[in-house]
C-alpha cells in the first residue's frame, strides 16, 4: 500500500455534504469548504447563502464553473432568464457570463467545481533608492 507521502494522490472522501448542508440557513456564510488538496487540476468550494441573500451581479471568470444545488433554493439571474435553483440542480455557468444569485427564504447552498487557476502573486515592488 503506498503511503501518504508518496506522490501519486488516492482517492479519498474529502467531506460529507449532507453534514455540511444540514446547518443551512444558521448564518454561516460564504465559502464554507474549499478543495485544499496541493497538486490538483479543479477547484471546488461550497458557497453557503443566508435566507435572502444575494451574490451581485457580476461577470463570471475566464473559466467554465459547474454548479451544484445541494440545499435551500434561490434563483440565478442570467442576461436571458432567472432560473430557479432548488437541490439537485445542476447548472453549467459559461466562462465569463453575467450572473446574480439571490438565495430563497432559507438560504442556498451549492458546490461549485472548475479548473484549478494558480493564485495571483504580486511581487513587492523593488525598494526605492534617494540620489
Amino acid at each position: 500500500m503506498p503511503s501518504p507521502d508518496d506522490t501519486t494522490a488516492v482517492p479519498r472522501i474529502l467531506a460529507r455534504t449532507d453534514q455540511l448542508t444540514a446547518t443551512a440557513g444558521e448564518g454561516e456564510t460564504g465559502a464554507i469548504w474549499k478543495l485544499q488538496e496541493g497538486q490538483r487540476d479543479l477547484d471546488s468550494n461550497i458557497i453557503a447563502l443566508a435566507p435572502e441573500g444575494t451574490i451581485d451581479a457580476h461577470t463570471g471568470p475566464g473559466l467554465d464553473v459547474l454548479i451544484h444545488v445541494l440545499a435551500g433554493s434561490g434563483q440565478l439571474t442570467t442576461d436571458l432568464d432567472t432560473l430557479d435553483l432548488i437541490p439537485g440542480a445542476l447548472v453549467w455557468l459559461p466562462r465569463r457570463s453575467r450572473r446574480q444569485f439571490i438565495a430563497g427564504p432559507d438560504g442556498l447552498r451549492y458546490l461549485t467545481v472548475h479548473q484549478h487557476r494558480q493564485a495571483l502573486v504580486l511581487d513587492a515592488p523593488p525598494p526605492r533608492t534617494t540620489p
